[in-house]
Parts: C-alpha cells; structure tokens; sequence
C-alpha cells in the first residue's frame, strides 16, 4: 500500500477537516428543503423596501450580519449593520419606517436582538428574522422567518458556532443573489459599487479615458514623405502613427512592425512615402468602448497600440498596452 495515502487516512487534522466540512455540507444541504413561502414574503419585504435593508445580530451572528449586509449592499440592496446592543442605546435611530430588518440570531432568543421587537413593531419597521428555531420568539413576530437550523454544530461538543453559522451565511448570499437576479443587477453595477478593484477598473474604465489626445496623436497626411512617418513615431513614442487624407479620415497606419517589413523589402527608404509601405485601413477602436474591449482586439491581432476615430473615421486617440496595464485594466 502507498505509505502517503497511510498517512493522510490516519491524520487526525485531516480527519477532522473532513468531518467538519461533511457536517457543514450537509447543514447547507438541509436548507433547500426548508426554502418556503416565507422565503418569497423575505425578498418581496427587501424589493419593496423604499430605505435599507438594516441587518443585525449578536455575536457570531453579528459577524455574519456584517457580511450578509455587506453582501447586499454590493449587489444592487443597499443595506447596512446596526450593532443590537448599540441600538438600544441610541443607534436605533438609524432605522427609519421605510426600511427592512433583518434580524439574525440562532436561537432566536437573543436578549439585544429581541428587546428591539417592541421598538419595531411601534415604527412599523417590516421585520424579517433568520433563526434555527421556527417557534422562537424572533421567529414568531418576525413578518417572514427564515429557518437557518441544522441539526448539529460541526464543533464536537456541539457548542461552537459552526455549522450553524456556515448556514447562516449560505441563506444570506442566496437571499442576496434572489435579489439580485429580480431586480436584473448587472456587471456593470456591481462594478460601480467596486470603483477600486480590478472588476471596477474592467467594466467601467473606456477608451477615452486612457487615450492619448490632440498633441500626442501620432499622424500625418497622405502622401507624406516615409522620412516624416518615422519622425512622427519617434516624436510621439507610441509605436506608430495614422495616416490620414485630406477630409482628415484615417485611411491607414505605419507601426514599428511595418518598418521592419519595409527594410526587408526596400534598400532605400529616401523616396519611399508612406502611402507605399501602410498597413491598410489601420486596425481602430472607438472612444466610448470598454478599456477591456481594447485590450481583446489588441490581442486578438497581435498589436501593441490602436487608433481611436470617431464616427466619421476621423482619428480622436491613441491607445497603447502600456496604458492599459499601468491602469490595472490587464
């Protein structure tokens, strides 16, 4: 028998790993069965809801309370965490009656998260609870209950919060992505929520924002000498340059690549002008696309740098990879 696979059945780290992760595998399993009516009255409460979604809970339920809020709020719910012990002692003047609560707690018995359902019920604040205990007081006055119970703590001694929360936090991203998918949240939503990430650098970032404009355009007219291509793509360290014609419409481009190819061809460049040796009509991308989108056609043709034109084909930008990848988009 291989020795390796002795030691890792006799692990007791990885034994208990496994088991903890079966236990917690299941509990999340058993929720499915558990999804009802209330589960829809939940999101009906949240979708109507005019202010936020406040979502509280006390100890580990309050970490997962932060997260489930936090998970909201990216996706299209705004929602916030209020401390329940806090609330008590003014920061219940957070909730205002257009908004939703969403109370979590195990039990369902919590003393900070109960003694705020007299308040509640006096502002007319639609509470909606998430306990393992139908029956418990939170569950029994909230306007919908959804059951978060499992049957035993991962933890051995069945005490430690495990299961239970794993649970907890399953049932917030569904409620969250049940939200999501009714109000038809996009990417580009989400990404707008996310200005500092790299998926907020993908989806909002556009062309025009990163493009070279006016005096560090490369170009030159048709017709000009090769010499004054050259001189344009040293001048302006972009890679190459447009060529444009008389109504100002870029026709063509001359790149790095396109040099190397003509000292292949030609012995001598002094009488050559750039109309003999262009690439034609010059690959172009327009301002007010994704930064993303210039970074697939760059690729997808091998290219370092674009041209940027307007609708009439008249060059607007430059873009070059450099720019993309200082401004985190790749």
């Amino acid at each position: 028998m291989d020795t390796s696979q002795v030691h890792e059945q006799d692990s007791p780290f990885r034994t208990s790993a496994r088991r903890t992760l079966g236990l917690e595998q299941q509990a999340i399993g058993a929720l499915i069965s558990k999804l009802g009516t209330d589960f829809d009255r939940a999101c009906e409460l949240m979708l109507a809801c005019q202010g936020r979604v406040v979502v509280t809970g006390m100890g580990k339920s309050g970490h997962v309370a932060g997260k489930i809020a936090a998970t909201l709020a990216s996706t299209g719910t705004p929602a916030f965490f209020v401390h329940p012990g806090e609330a008590s002692h003014g920061d219940l003047g957070m909730i205002t009656p257009i908004d939703v609560v969403l109370a979590l707690s195990n039990s369902g018995e919590t003393n900070e998260v109960t003694a705020l359902l007299p308040l509640l019920k006096r502002m007319g604040v639609p509470l909606v609870s998430m306990t393992g205990r139908p029956g418990s007081t939170l569950a029994k006055h909230a306007d919908a209950h959804l059951d978060a119970g499992v049957e035993r703590e991962a933890c051995p001694l069945d005490l430690a919060p495990t299961s239970s929360t794993t649970a907890a936090l399953a049932l917030g991203d569904a409620l969250a992505v049940a939200l999501l998918e009714a109000r038809g949240f996009t990417a580009e939503e989400f990404a707008l929520s996310h200005p500092g990430g790299s998926l907020g650098r993908r989806l909002l970032l556009r062309v025009s924002d990163l493009m070279h404009r006016e005096e560090r355009l490369p170009r030159v007219a048709l017709g000009s000498p090769l010499r004054d291509a050259l001189l344009e793509i040293t001048r302006q360290g972009l890679g190459f340059t447009c060529v444009t014609d008389a109504d100002g419409r870029m026709v063509g481009v001359y790149t790095d690549g396109d040099l190397r190819r003509t000292l292949d061809q030609y012995a001598d460049l002094r009488s050559l002008k750039v109309d003999d040796v262009m690439t034609r009509p010059g690959k172009r991308i327009k301002a007010d696309v994704l930064a993303a989108e210039a970074v697939r056609v760059m690729e997808d043709n091998r290219i370092t740098a674009l041209a940027v034109v307007d609708d009439d084909g008249k060059p607007v930008g430059a873009l070059h990879m450099h720019d993309l990848l200082s401004s985190g988009v790749i």
